[in-house]
């Protein structure tokens, strides 16, 4: 049996800068099945190799914990053997839980000399592969099937779920996958967005000076393949002002978010406080807290890395979050089915192309 995938909440954050009220609209991809907007993505690679998936040799994939987090739940629901190649930013909560669904965790100590890992990740990856026929790789790196389900899929959910009218719109960049696909819906459907990427300081993703990283889940050591010359708008968050949003954002309304939505959050207060025409900025918050816990939202982690807190909300005045927008308004969605967790091993899967019309 298969089951409809229910819209990610919406919640308004209704804040004041100089006397002048703004909305800070939070789309929580947390809420999504295993735990992050990484469960759309790993839906589409999925439904892009599975043709190709030796039910007793498997898939592997480099990841910095999500798409982990979200191809081992499949793989396990599917009883398909995975390998995650991870590296020592990963928290080990999130190590830990890949193993417990069983997949196989290899650690890449090594760094790259581009800030990170994720090159040596990459070509560990690509050695098993020449060394293992039948491994597949995803390769969410490269796989067109990243940008377009977010073309068609998360993007358009979004629009359903805001205001008909301006809004700058806030995506993190790791891959590039989640941006390209929000650009390409923009540059087909055209909304009245600004779309805006966000990376950390020190990262290459989008063409930017290397430098070292300290945070998960948001920036590369490389240029991303689906935006090959770049993106602008685009800001630049360093990592005390990111940690320090997800720090503000959980004292003022109890919201727990991820580092990568924190550098979102951070952006937008920053684009809110130079930019006193905007009114409304909406984050695609990628996850939540809970996989920050002995990383982000422990001060141990964050005396040992220096990351002193810093007053990223000066000037601003918070009220309480107003109740979430959960299911899109009158505009429908197209949500894909999820794969059939009832199979038995070497059956294939339904469609992720066949979708329910909600």
């Amino acid at each position: 049996m298969s089951a409809s995938w229910s819209p990610s909440p919406v919640v308004p954050l209704r804040i004041e800068f100089d006397n002048t009220p703004r909305t800070l609209w939070l789309k929580l991809e947390s809420h999504n099945p295993y735990g992050s907007i990484k469960g759309r993505t790993a839906f589409a690679l999925w439904h892009d190799v599975r043709d190709r998936i030796d039910p007793r040799i498997g898939l592997i994939e480099s990841t910095s914990g999500n798409l982990g987090l979200a191809l081992a739940a499949l793989s396990a629901s599917l009883q398909v053997p995975f390998t995650a190649v991870v590296d020592p930013r990963v928290s080990p909560s999130v190590r830990s839980a890949l193993s417990t669904m069983g997949a196989r965790v290899v650690v890449v100590e090594q760094p790259d000399g581009a800030g990170g890992f994720l090159l040596n990740r990459l070509a560990h990856v690509a050695q098993r592969v020449r060394r293992e026929p039948g491994l597949v790789w995803p390769n969410q790196y490269t796989n067109p099937a990243n940008p377009a389900v977010h073309a068609r899929w998360t993007a358009p959910e979004l629009r359903a779920q805001l205001p008909a009218r301006p809004m700058s719109v806030l995506v993190a960049v790791s891959t590039g996958g989640t941006l390209a696909g929000f650009h390409s819906y923009v540059l087909t459907h055209e909304p009245e967005w600004e779309l805006i990427g966000v990376d950390v300081v020190g990262s290459v993703a989008l063409g930017d000076v290397h430098g070292e990283r300290v945070l998960s889940g948001i920036g590369a050591s490389r240029r991303s393949t689906f935006l090959p010359h770049g993106y602008r708008p685009a800001v630049h968050v360093d990592p005390p002002s990111a940690v320090s949003a997800c720090l503000w954002l959980e004292e003022t309304t109890g919201i727990a978010v991820g580092s990568s939505s924190g550098a979102l959050v951070a952006a937008a207060l920053r684009l809110f406080r130079e930019s006193p025409e905007r009114t409304d900025i909406a984050c695609l918050c990628p996850d939540g807290g809970d996989r920050y816990v002995d990383t982000v939202y422990s001060p141990r982690w964050r005396a040992q890395r220096a990351l002193a807190q810093v007053d990223i909300a000066d000037g601003f005045r918070a009220a309480a979050p107003m109740p979430p927008t959960g299911a899109p308004s009158e505009r429908t969605v197209d949500t894909p089915e999820a794969p059939n967790t009832t199979r038995t091993p070497g059956t294939q899967d339904p469609s992720l192309g066949e979708v329910r019309q909600r």
